[in-house]
């Protein structure tokens, strides 16, 4: 009997979660459905779900479009900041969550950086990099105006006070006693951090880097702002198929595919590590 009253109630809810996940799923399905369509029969009403498929809005993406620099270019930026994010990152919240530095402090100012609005800074950012640019260090590290370098400081200054807060949780998590016991055994504080903790952290460590590769890769503002040609990003690839003939919809909708798909496949990997991330530390021993 209590079965029969929970069925009506198990419809509705999968009901519900039918309707958000094809609330959701749609417009990536449309997205994709689309950059295979010829031009003919992407703007047509009613619209058209049988069609030949075809690859040109992706050779034109591809070729034309030099879509190919923008994908190595981004794939550039995200990974190189994200490790030095990672870097930074491991040092500075293992000192906060073991030292508790400024007393805490300083780990609220480090917060309080991203609650300004990234459009407040990047005339800032574009003066510093237009004149660093202009001198020879700047030349020999690639950092200046349409430099890769440039978008590698501007994301790795951006994702570095999230990044230290979320890993200050994860490092506070471990047990003072392991480490300790790596200590008797000779270990420096170097070593422990490097042999014991940051082992132990990989979950929360592998979850931050995601979050840090994901913002890197759809970033628009400062890849906007910051690049004219040789270093442009996915995003602001995508831009460039709004012509003044028109906005061209089927290189568009390949172009926009091939940036999200790679990431959404990438999430999609390691969403285990992602969830075991988040919940780390969350049940203690």
């Amino acid at each position: 009997m209590l079965e029969k009253r929970k069925a009506p109630i198990e419809i509705l809810r999968y009901g519900f979660i039918l309707i958000i996940l094809l609330w959701t799923v749609f417009p990536l399905a449309w997205m994709i459905l689309t950059s295979f369509k010829p031009a003919n029969d992407i703007m047509v009403s009613p619209p058209r779900f049988l069609f030949k498929p075809t690859l040109e809005n992706y050779h034109y993406a591809m070729t034309k479009a030099n879509f190919a620099m923008f994908i190595g270019n981004t794939l550039y930026v995200s990974v190189l900041s994200t490790i030095f994010v990672i870097i930074l990152a491991s040092l500075a919240a293992y000192s906060f969550a073991r030292y508790n530095v400024g007393q805490g402090n300083i780990l609220f100012f480090i917060l309080t950086t991203k609650m300004m609005p990234a459009i407040a800074v990047v005339l800032p950012f574009f003066l510093i990099f237009r004149d660093i640019g202009a001198t020879p260090i700047g030349e020999a590290l690639g950092i200046g105006l349409d430099k890769r370098g440039a978008l590698v400081v501007s994301y790795t200054i951006f994702n570095l006070p999230f990044a230290i807060w979320l890993m200050v949780s994860f490092f506070q998590d471990i047990s003072r006693e392991l480490e300790d016991s790596a200590r008797l055994n000779g270990y420096n504080r170097l070593q422990v951090l490097w042999k014991v903790v940051l082992p132990l952290a990989a979950p929360g460590i592998a979850v931050t880097a995601i979050f840090c590769l994901i913002f890197a890769w759809n970033e628009f503002l400062f890849a906007y702002i910051l690049t004219r040609d040789a270093a442009r990003t996915i995003t602001v690839g995508v831009e460039s198929f709004f012509t003044l003939r028109g906005i061209l919809w089927g290189p568009v909708a390949a172009a926009a595919t091939i940036s999200v798909v790679p990431m959404l496949i990438f999430v999609l990997i390691l969403q285990r590590y992602m969830v075991r991330g988040l919940t780390f530390g969350a049940v203690r021993g």
